[in-house]
């Protein structure tokens, strides 16, 4: 069983069809998106649209969450809200908190793999890769997972906590990692050995008409959109 895990599209929907038709070539039995969708890039309605097509399922965001309840009142805030109207509001407000998959002949959660933005209890901590064990431990509590994939701080790792494998696939719209390429995970299931193999996968980024994109969407401050993205760090 093989499971594609991307996040932080961030309304970047060209990262996204590039990042799908790497994910397309692995041959993935199931793909889910970790939330934070829409908010950051020229395209937020085009990428929920992408993401119907597809097929795929995705969790809540702490972005989402806030769009829903018209949280934000900054110009693009805004401007993200009008592009996605309410039926697009409806639909984030309804995406999960979490979505476990099972593998086969798992025999219970701690065979698991466990899909949240952030973290399993909330949408807005971060489990920061430089984190102590004792940090991490306390924002996981008493999860039972074999693996925990999530996204939110848009930089990517794959560490192992108090036996439970943590992998933060980074983002596919605007990475934080140094570098501008798209990041997503993937996570195999061995049968024979019952456990998930986790794997960070890159996409080079279309710099090009994504800057064309976003001068072209009329969203807010295309300029300064365009130095985060290029930037690639916080």
């Amino acid at each position: 069983m093989k499971v594609a895990v991307i996040s932080d599209i961030h309304g970047f929907s060209i990262a996204l069809d590039r990042v799908l038709a790497d994910i397309e070539s692995a041959g993935v039995d199931r793909i889910v998106a970790a939330g934070d969708l829409c908010e950051g890039g020229p395209d937020p309605a085009g990428v929920l649209r992408r993401l119907h097509e597809a097929g795929i399922e995705a969790v809540q965001g702490n972005t989402d969450r806030d769009l829903a309840a018209e949280a934000r009142s900054s110009k693009p805030a805004k401007w993200v809200i009008a592009q996605l109207g309410q039926e697009g509001l409806a639909e984030l407000a309804g995406l999960p908190f979490e979505i476990r998959i099972t593998p086969p002949g798992g025999s219970g959660p701690g065979d698991d793999l466990l899909i949240v933005h952030a973290n399993p209890v909330d949408q807005d901590r971060a489990l920061d890769p430089s984190a102590s064990v004792r940090e991490v431990a306390s924002i996981l509590g008493d999860v039972q997972a074999a693996v925990i994939a999530f996204g939110h701080i848009h930089i990517s790792y794959i560490r192992e906590v108090n036996g439970i494998t943590l992998v933060d696939v980074s983002a596919v719209g605007n990475p934080k990692d140094g570098k501008l390429v798209s990041r997503w995970g993937l996570l195999t299931w061995d049968e024979a050995e019952r456990r998930w193999l986790a794997e960070i996968r890159y996409v080079d980024y279309a710099l090009a008409e994504t800057e064309a994109q976003v001068r072209e969407s009329g969203m807010p401050n295309p300029d300064k959109v365009l130095a985060k993205l290029k930037r690639a760090s916080y």
